[in-house]
């Protein structure tokens, strides 16, 4: 199985490093129209939650599971609060909320997810190749 790319949420549009999935919450989040330009490009999963978060923290094992199979999803985890500009601009409200974008649009949302199946229906409809 190739490497996974992800893109560090702080760091320069384009900038990629192979990991599995990012498991750490970036603390400063990219500009929305970093973001939209990335899935103008590709696959990416944003998701929005909190270190603290215990629903942030369930969903931990299902996106590991899952992201597995999508090493060319673009995972942006982004540690959202109140006022934070990003989360604002996807409408979030409750964590984690997780925004599948492809050709530049958002694909599919879920929020609170609690089974392998639903992010994975998800991530089969920005990447069906992987």
């Amino acid at each position: 199985m190739g490497k996974r790319v992800a893109d560090t949420a702080g760091g320069p549009a384009g900038r990629q490093c192979a990991m599995p999935m990012n498991h750490e919450f970036a603390p400063t989040e990219p500009a929305r129209a970093d973001v939209d330009t990335a899935a103008g490009q590709g696959p990416v999963l944003v998701e929005f939650g909190a270190p603290w978060c215990p629903h942030c923290q369930r969903a931990q094992p299902l996106l590991e599971q899952t992201l597995a199979a999508h090493p060319g999803v673009r995972h942006y985890k982004i540690e959202d609060g109140s006022g934070k500009p990003l989360g604002r601009s996807f409408r979030v409200k409750l964590w984690p909320t997780l925004v599948f974008m492809q050709g530049g649009q958002e694909v599919a949302r879920l929020v609170r997810p609690t089974e392998a199946g639903p992010i994975a229906d998800a991530l089969a409809r920005i990447d069906p190749a992987a």
